[in-house]
């Protein structure tokens, strides 16, 4: 009896053994991070106070692989943005400020969101349903980006969002009838998040209780070498866009639909954004029609590569255009992030959207939002490395 007890005990010790090495050398469970792996998370702090007293905030996205975002509710604005280089180290690679009070008197919009109407209308002046509407100018005799105070000068309503293997922040702004002269109260909505795919997205939408146009845009600047690493001369630019629309001189569409075949236009395969810059007068601030894009798809817009990092951007999207804009209008006396003073071409934007103008130009894609009708606008961002 007491040798059948003892072998019984020998037995349960050499299982129990067996059972934590077993535990010891199993992976992880599924869905928890990896050794070293960073946790998804939303962060929400204050960020600096508007002069009306009005706090506003400052939100962090991380995912698992360390990438981070950083967004305010002030103009809804994408404060910064790090990604890993070929060699996994992070560098932001937006341009903008360091501080909630340089923002409030920049007008570079950087990482803004921009509205109601981004880009510009000629003379600040549309006809809907036969009425005329005079909006505020404030390029030259043009209105751009939304006007004095557009949607990247007003504070948003915020609440974070989390969601499986994404993070993010929904804004909600009423841009109310008569803002700076458009019809309706337009409800807007701008949706910023975050994948463990290392993807940015940007989703905008839109209603209205009067028929009036709607083009909203993401103005984010890019150096992908880093905001402080000098021009965006070398970055190779690929844009699914066999046409532009040409400009006159206060960068209004003339209304043609030019092919880029032969001219500095051609980015249909990868080139430097400064290997023909010369041969365009200012630089690039051109809209580029996007191929067989009406709406219904979400599909390639552009590839950016920067090859001493190895950073590679995608931006695929819903809308009709791409404007192009390689910086021409910095000059240096802007005082960026870290102190850096941003130059000529130390930042470039590609901003999915519908055409300048388009109020004025009856043979371009409508922007017309009528009661009962949403807009609806899709950018992602893929980041990756080669």
């Amino acid at each position: 009896m007491r040798s059948t007890r003892s072998g019984v005990l020998l037995l349960s010790v050499a299982l129990c053994c067996a059972f934590l090495v077993s535990c010891e050398s199993a992976p992880p469970p599924a869905g928890g991070p990896e050794k070293g792996e960073t946790k998804m998370s939303v962060e929400k702090a204050p960020y600096g106070k508007l002069p009306d007293g009005r706090q506003a905030d400052i939100f962090t996205l991380t995912n698992s692989s360390g990438m981070k975002v950083k967004l305010t509710n002030y103009g809804a604005i994408t404060v910064g943005l790090e990604v890993p280089d070929a060699d996994g180290n992070l560098a932001d690679v937006t341009l903008g400020h360091d501080t909630l009070e340089a923002w409030l008197t920049s007008t570079s919009y950087f990482g803004a969101t921009v509205g109601r109407y981004a880009n510009r209308i000629a003379k600040g002046k549309f006809t809907l349903d036969g009425k005329t509407y005079t909006l505020a100018t404030n390029n030259d005799e043009n209105h751009l980006h939304g006007g004095v105070k557009g949607f990247d000068k007003v504070l948003w309503d915020a609440e974070t969002v989390e969601a499986d293997g994404a993070v993010g922040v929904k804004f909600t702004y009423l841009s109310k009838d008569g803002e700076e002269g458009y019809p309706g109260n337009l409800k807007v909505t701008a949706l910023y998040t975050l994948t463990n795919s290392n993807q940015f997205k940007v989703e905008f939408s839109a209603t209205t209780d009067k028929p009036t146009v709607v083009n909203l845009a993401h103005h984010t600047y890019w150096n992908l070498a880093g905001a402080a690493a000098g021009d965006v001369l070398g970055h190779e630019l690929m844009l699914a866009a066999d046409k532009y629309t040409p400009v006159d001189a206060g960068l209004i569409p003339t209304g043609e639909l030019k092919d880029v075949k032969g001219t500095p236009m051609d980015f249909t395969t990868p080139t430097a954004i400064g290997a023909r810059i010369a041969r365009v007068e200012g630089g690039y601030d051109h809209n580029f029609v996007l191929r067989n894009q009406d709406g219904s798809k979400i599909a390639l817009a552009a590839r950016v590569v920067e090859p001493k990092s190895g950073r590679v951007m995608e931006i695929h999207t819903d809308q009709p255009g791409i404007q192009f804009y390689s910086g021409n209008f910095l000059d240096g006396a802007v005082t960026g992030k870290g102190g850096v003073a941003y130059k000529k071409h130390y930042g470039f934007c590609l901003e999915t959207q519908h055409y300048p103008d388009s109020p004025n130009q009856p043979d371009f894609p409508p922007v017309v939002l009528r009661p009962g009708e949403t807009y609806k606008h899709t950018m992602i961002h893929t980041f990756s490395t080669k």
